[in-house]
């Protein structure tokens, strides 16, 4: 794996455990809900400019990507 794709599977394994402790959620749980609308791609797609924000500006982006897809869901 080369260096880029490395950190950005770090980024990502500490953006779930950043959301999953945030929300209270178990590992699975917290997998399901980011799976279901697609953050994960988010976040890779958008590494570039997440990894350089606090992890509390992250998880409030997560909440509102979340949000958002709900709304176009319904």
């Amino acid at each position: 794996m080369d260096k880029k794709r490395q950190d950005i599977a770090y980024f990502i394994s500490f953006c779930i455990e950043q959301y999953k402790n945030a929300k209270n959620l178990t590992g699975a749980e917290a997998m399901r809900l980011l799976d279901e609308y697609k953050v994960l791609d988010y976040l890779c797609e958008h590494y570039e400019i997440l990894h350089t924000q606090s992890s509390q500006w992250i998880l409030e982006d997560i909440d509102e990507f979340i949000r958002i897809r709900k709304e176009q869901k319904a």
